[in-house]
This record gives structure tokens, sequence and C-alpha cells, in this order.
């Protein structure tokens, strides 16, 4: 079993606009309500490619309930932590030409909030994963998802870790399984610049030496390398299309990874689907479907 944890989810709240003007009212031709949050989109793809996952997320108040209804009409296997006070928060996003994101704080995650989670971590097994992916919420510690690493260290899960800055930088001591950078969050960790696939395969490696087991990078257009605990480095480019919508893209590109590897228990397999799926997504107005990644996949990777 995948379990996803997101520990400041969202409801998106996408309009779209032929133009946008300061301090004028401004009308959409579109809008639409989707759940939101990096741990949440992985859990959607995986669903919609068949793999068995759980998804954990902390809700309050009405935006929370919100939330919770939308997950029940995809039929998720959602699991929620309640939190007392709060609103889980709105995230914006405005397309008009360019996409201009506005992004809520999301509500105070309180110690016997966290307590609740480790007693549902407390039931994993050594055959399970654990996606810790996204922000966290400003009231809480850079360390939250190395405690729980800690935590968790003698169970033997694979542990998967996508998130920027110190959320993981630390984790690395506790060698999480794949951790998912894509090129700005990767140059920014080193202070430079990423642009090119060797590049990325450069600094993949320092993450790899600090204590990642697996690093993949995610290149945009470009498509994305990954550097595997058993020494190979592999390149996959990505497919071609209109990019939609760049929401998501990411994390389908981790659940196609993870997919794929629990599949065949092949790392260039896995790499291929996951870009297959993050390329689907980004050519879809939503999470891309089973159905959009095969067909990527057959007519551009196989």
């Amino acid at each position: 079993m995948i379990y996803t944890v997101t520990f400041n989810p969202s409801l998106d709240y996408i309009l779209d606009l032929t133009e946008f003007e300061r301090n004028q009212v401004n009308r959409t031709t579109g809008e639409k309500i989707l759940p939101g949050g990096k741990g949440i989109n992985v859990s959607i793809v995986l669903q919609n490619l068949g793999i068995d996952n759980r998804a954990i997320c902390f809700t309050s108040g009405f935006t929370g309930e919100a939330l919770k209804a939308l997950l029940m009409q995809r039929d998720m296997n959602a699991d929620f932590i309640d939190i007392a006070n709060g609103l889980t928060r709105i995230n914006v996003k405005m397309r008009c030409g360019d996409e201009t994101e506005v992004n809520g704080q999301g509500p105070e995650i309180k110690s016997e909030d966290i307590a609740e989670l480790y007693e549902k971590l407390g039931y994993l097994d050594q055959d399970d994963y654990l996606v810790l992916a996204g922000s966290l919420p400003d009231c809480m510690s850079k360390t939250t998802y190395m405690d729980i690493m800690q935590m968790l260290q003698y169970n033997n899960n694979k542990i998967i870790v996508d998130a920027t800055g110190e959320l993981l930088t630390n984790v690395l001591p506790y060698h999480p399984f794949l951790i998912k950078p894509n090129r700005t969050e990767l140059g920014n960790l080193f202070g430079v610049e990423v642009t090119t696939m060797d590049q990325a395969e450069v600094y993949a490696k320092q993450l790899q030496e600090r204590g990642a087991r697996n690093v993949l990078v995610s290149m945009s257009y470009q498509g994305a390398v990954l550097v595997t605990e058993d020494g190979r480095v592999i390149r996959a480019a990505a497919p071609k299309g209109q990019v939609k919508n760049s929401v998501g893209a990411g994390d389908s590109m981790l659940a196609g990874f993870l997919a794929g590897y629990i599949e065949r228990d092949d790392y260039e397999y896995a790499l291929k689907l996951g870009i297959c799926a993050g390329s689907a997504s980004a050519f879809s107005e939503e999470l891309a479907t089973k159905e959009e990644i095969d067909t990527l996949f057959q007519t551009q990777m196989a």
C-alpha cells in the first residue's frame, strides 16, 4: 500500500479570464474548484492508474468539509485528521495568458494533531510506501518530515520526499528511497541555475552522496534525470504536446514513477511512465487519466 500525507491541502479555485486589469471588475470566462495539495495529487493519479493507496490529509472548517466531499466524489481512499480551528486553505489560480497563483496559509496544526498522524503511521509495515509531499503551514517545524522518518527508521518503509529547502535536506541522513526535486528546486539547494541534464546529474549525485537512495529530477519540457542507488544514470525526454495546465504535473510524474516501479521493479520503465504521467497532466485540464497516460506511453515512449 502507498500512503500519502498532505499537511496543507487546498481547494484549488481555477479562474480563466480573457484579460485582467488591476483596480477594475474582472469577469471570468470559466471556473472550477478541484482538490489540491501535492500528496492528494499523487493519490489521485495513483488511483487513476489502478494503484491502491490511502491519502492522509489534515482538514479544517467548512472548506475542509468541501475538500472531503470532492475526494469522496472521486471514491478516494482518504483518511482525514480534523483540526479544531482554522480553515483548509483556498488556492486561487488565475489563467489569463500567463498563470498567476495566490496560495492561502492553511490552519494551525498542533501537537495533538501530529500525534494522531503518528498513530496512523504506526500501522505501516515494511512493504508499505510513504509519500511526504508539499509545503507545511508556517506554524510547523522544518524538521517535521525528518521527525517522521526518524520515527519510522526501523520499519524499513520506502519513504519518498517531494519538498523544498530544509524540509528536503533535513531528511537526507535518513536515506529516503526517493526524492524528487525539479530543476528550479535543485538549483536553489546549491545556489545555481540548473538548465541542462548534465547539470542535473551532477547535483543529483551530490544529494545522493548526502543520503538519498534515488534522485529523480524533473526538467520540465526536457524530460527527467534519474540517479539510481545501483549507480545508474537514466535520462528520458518528455513527450511532445500542448501544455494546458502545469498544476500537478510534477506530482503526476511521481505517481507514475511509483506505479511503474511497483508494477515492474524496473527504474527505466518507471521513469518513462512517470514522464508520461507528468506530461499527460500538463496536456490536460485536470490530472491525467490512465487512458491519457497509456496513450502517450504507447505513441511516444514505448
